[in-house]
């Protein structure tokens, strides 16, 4: 119980398992509320969202408690994407804003994801010391009156009009789309601002009962969308993640378009438009050799962080760009949002491909990628990969084999009990062989 809550993406786990209990969940919410507090005003305003989990509705209840509890106003817009909640904190003058999701995960999990004034995920300083108080023995009497909690009718409209305007009235028009939205967040809002913008939909998995999501379907399952694209002759697929920051896209042929190729053609875009700041993008040690190369052909630099859209952001905040993202669907364009967002992502590719008279097939067609190799392990436990002679032995073969033609990445997931092998070579089976080389010792010292 002594590892942090927070770990890349806010606290997550199993719900009603230590700590998306009711009982930590209220007392997130006093302690949101006591650090909001540390400004010298007793009175402060939170928006709360949710995916479409069936534990939504408990950590909702709690959480609003423990910050009406101490004197706090809260907002509830029932299901909204988390990049909506990111831009209600912000455009309502709230001084906190709360999602609840466990984004790609199954059902059975929850999470927590908390946003600073500002729309940004909050830093790790303030993280701390939310811990802090969460962890306490006892947190001192609330005094003072108590706050309210009241449903806002409003804010998803408000998140709609602002994405739109961001694309323009009509710029869909003539695009036939398939929009799956993996019965989460996006399920109402997704398609309705697709349809409003002048595009044909077809919908699927619009249809949450608390237990789908995820379930079989959007960005975890891109190849039904893919097989309705065929069967409909529609012009892209675009699949969303349960809280919808996220996209995988498929193109006119039904073929799946990985994250890489998306962020390196929307750099290309901007750049062309002399739009794309410091001439650069930035992404994660995961992304593939070949965007490195193709990028640099058209004058771009790409910047590369550790795994994770919050480390991406992070760089992009401090050197000024505005694209970034990672190769599984996080896709932030700063100009407008302090986090990824799977339907402003949909709707700048969308516009683009309609601005340009082309297909998604061609303008994807921007670079070529590496064999690429990507495992995912349940482990035991976490200890230092270095500290582990055996597997710290099979990466370095596997390096050296690789030479300058390839590299290999091993690291554990920041949101699951897993580790994850990434190997890249121009030689896709010395690849595999390595990437199960690498497995296979893992799974002999620390795998279930």
């Amino acid at each position: 119980m002594n590892q942090s809550l927070f770990g890349t993406d806010g606290i997550r786990g199993v719900a009603n398992e230590f700590p998306i209990t009711p009982e930590v969940a209220l007392r997130i919410g006093r302690a949101v509320a006591r650090v909001l507090q540390s400004d010298g005003q007793s009175r402060h305003k939170v928006v709360i969202g949710k995916d479409t989990r069936l534990s939504g509705y408990m950590l909702e209840t709690a959480i609003t408690s423990g910050l009406v509890s101490e004197g706090s106003r809260v907002l509830l817009t029932g299901p909204a994407p988390t990049p909506a909640v990111a831009h209600l904190t912000r455009s309502m003058n709230c001084d906190a804003g709360i999602m609840l999701t466990a984004s790609h995960n199954p059902y059975q999990d929850n999470g927590i994801k908390i946003f600073g004034r500002d729309g940004f995920k909050l830093n790790d300083e303030l993280e701390n010391d939310i811990e802090k108080m969460i962890r306490a023995d006892a947190l001192p009497q609330p005094q003072g009156d108590l706050g309210k909690a009241i449903r806002i009718d409003d804010a998803m409209g408000r998140y709609i009009e602002f994405t739109k305007n961001a694309v323009g009235a009509g710029s869909l028009k003539g695009l036939k789309v398939v929009v799956d939205c993996a019965n989460g967040a996006g399920y109402h809002v997704g398609p309705l601002i697709f349809e409003e913008l002048g595009a044909e939909v077809i919908k699927m998995s619009i249809h949450p009962d608390g237990r789908n999501i995820n379930k079989g379907c959007g960005a975890l399952h891109p190849e039904n969308a893919a097989a309705m694209v065929k069967k409909t002759r529609a012009d892209v697929g675009i699949c969303f993640d349960g809280d919808a920051d996220r996209v995988i896209f498929c193109d006119e042929n039904g073929q799946v378009i990985d994250g890489d190729r998306v962020l390196c053609l929307c750099a290309k875009a901007l750049k062309e438009k002399g739009m794309l700041k410091g001439n650069t993008l930035v992404a994660t040690v995961m992304s593939n050799l070949g965007m490195r190369d193709a990028l640099a052909a058209d004058g771009i630099t790409l910047e590369t962080t550790d795994v994770g859209d919050r480390a991406v952001l992070e760089r992009m905040r401090e050197k000024g760009f505005n694209l970034g993202g990672e190769n599984s669907g996080h896709i932030i364009y700063s100009d407008y949002a302090t986090t990824g967002d799977g339907i402003m992502s949909a709707l700048m590719l969308l516009s683009l491909i309609r601005e340009k008279q082309t297909t998604l097939s061609q303008l994807a067609d921007c670079m070529v990628s590496y064999p690429q190799v990507l495992l995912n392990l349940d482990v035991s436990e976490k200890p230092p990969i270095k500290s582990i002679p055996e597997v710290h032995a099979a990466i370095q073969t596997a390096t050296k084999l690789f030479a300058e033609k390839g590299r290999v990445f091993v690291r554990y997931s920041g949101t699951e009990r897993k580790i994850r092998i990434l190997t890249e070579c121009a030689d896709a089976e010395l690849a595999q062989a390595q990437a199960n080389a690498i497995a296979t010792t893992i799974h002999n010292t620390i795998g279930i």
